[in-house]
């Protein structure tokens, strides 16, 4: 997917987020919206999206950028669950398969930082945006999973 493929995914998305709850290994799931808007003449596309954890409101943004010379796809990330009052940057290389997919990484002291991994795709259809946690060693555990129609 391109950063022009986003800009055409503008509008409104309804959906299920699934968080994998790290306090009690197990899927939450909550009702999502999301929100697609191009800034800047299309040079810049945020995506803004809500749901819940246990009955409280959450919100999450995330402002997707291309970097033509690099040929990767920046992102910064927020969320009010995972980030608190933080942002994530993240980049990626773009990907021929038609995702965006772009990773970041957090402190966990006193421990090595952790990775995060941030997938989205889409079509006319349905948009599907999908989030990793990245263990020290490489390995990935699925951490989100948001699934959007058009409303």
């Amino acid at each position: 997917m391109s950063l022009s493929a986003l800009v055409d995914c503008a509008g409104t998305w309804n959906g299920i987020n699934t968080l994998q709850d790290p306090h009690t290994n197990a899927p939450a799931e909550s009702v999502s919206t999301a929100t697609v808007m191009p800034e800047f003449d299309g040079r810049l596309v945020r995506l803004d999206y809500t749901w819940s954890y246990e009955g409280k409101p959450q919100a999450g943004s995330l402002l997707f950028g291309f970097d033509k010379e690099k040929n990767t796809h920046r992102a910064h990330w927020f969320d009010s669950w995972h980030m608190g009052s933080k942002a994530m940057e993240c980049s990626g290389v773009a990907q021929e398969s038609g995702i965006i997919s772009v990773r970041g990484s957090y402190a966990a002291p006193p421990g090595p930082d952790w990775g995060w991994r941030i997938d989205l795709h889409t079509d006319d259809i349905t948009m599907k945006m999908v989030m990793y946690n990245i263990w020290p060693d490489g390995r990935e555990d699925l951490a989100v999973e948001a699934v959007y129609s058009r409303a």
